[in-house]
């Protein structure tokens, strides 16, 4: 019941709002579909046409660029692979800047470097426009059912008025501080995830070269101390070895890159986080680079 108040709030809010949609891609897609369970009709663009084709048969009302959504978006969600990628669609030749109207809010959800973040907000800014951080954490199961994790930088007027929009597509969502601060957290969530990862492929590998079911080791491991979502999920992926990309291995290392790279410019080592991006690298060397991160578990296994 709560849930469904919450909701009916939020839908409130946006009543007189178009909010649009970039980058519909494993994440954006479904994440974009619930918008439009909401009962919300979103401006959507993708690189690729199929997948705007897609919803736009589904309701949605295709855009031809990043501009056209903003010519007609007041909340513009931008979901895109990378920090290149964010940077095209807000400054490049048929970029959001380009038509870009005051007092519109861009949400940036996905996973951008920290100095690339505070300087497309300044250019925002200067527009008149608002700017929030918002990357997430969850996967595509999270983004499916509505229930990701949501980490959100930016000011406090910023972030009331991104509420509503990040409420229909998280259960959990926290303003960390200020802008670039959802980054930073989302980095920090990445190098625990990293870090998991590598942890739990290599307690089951040592499990099966030992000859023990490693199946059984998970089992005997859940509810202890070592226990954990990544034991929990990417665990069974690896027992299953189904490595259908929830979450890439080619994102996970630029992730754990871009957390290294935070971490030279403020003069902190961190080693642990350097040998994960390194083995993930080996694994992307091997060709295994677009398959789910927890992937990482073949560089043990693989005969």
């Amino acid at each position: 019941m709560q849930a469904n108040n919450a909701r009916a709030n939020n839908m409130n809010e946006l009543t007189d709002k178009t909010v649009g949609f970039i980058g519909l891609g494993l994440m954006g897609r479904p994440m974009c579909r619930n918008l439009m369970k909401a009962g919300l009709t979103p401006v959507v663009y993708n690189r690729s046409p199929q997948p705007r084709q897609e919803l736009a048969r589904e309701g949605a009302v295709a855009a031809d660029s990043p501009a056209e959504v903003a010519e007609q978006a007041d909340i513009i969600v931008i979901m895109v692979a990378d920090t290149p990628a964010v940077e095209h669609v807000l400054t490049g030749p048929d970029g959001v800047l380009h038509s870009l109207r005051s007092a519109t809010l861009l949400i940036d959800m996905g996973t951008t470097a920290v100095p690339a973040t505070r300087r497309l907000a300044a250019l925002v800014e200067e527009k008149g426009a608002l700017y929030v951080d918002a990357p997430v954490s969850g996967g595509t199961i999270g983004a499916e059912a509505g229930t990701l994790t949501i980490m959100a930088g930016g000011s406090e007027q910023a972030f009331a008025l991104a509420r509503p929009v990040l409420s229909l597509l998280g259960e959990r969502i926290t303003h960390v501080g200020a802008t670039g601060a959802g980054q930073v957290a989302k980095a920090a969530n990445q190098v625990i995830v990293g870090l998991n990862i590598g942890a739990v492929a290599e307690a089951l590998a040592l499990a099966k070269a030992a000859g023990v079911d490693p199946a059984r080791v998970r089992a005997a491991l859940r509810g202890g101390f070592a226990d954990s979502r990544i034991l929990e999920v990417h665990g069974q992926r690896m027992l299953d070895n189904n490595f259908a990309p929830g979450g890439k291995c080619t994102t996970q290392r630029k992730d754990m890159h871009q957390a290294l790279e935070l971490a030279a410019e403020l003069g902190l080592e961190m080693p642990a986080t350097a040998l994960s991006r390194d083995l993930y690298d080996r694994l992307i060397d091997d060709g295994d680079g677009d398959l789910d991160h927890a992937a990482l578990f073949r560089l043990y296994t693989k005969s």
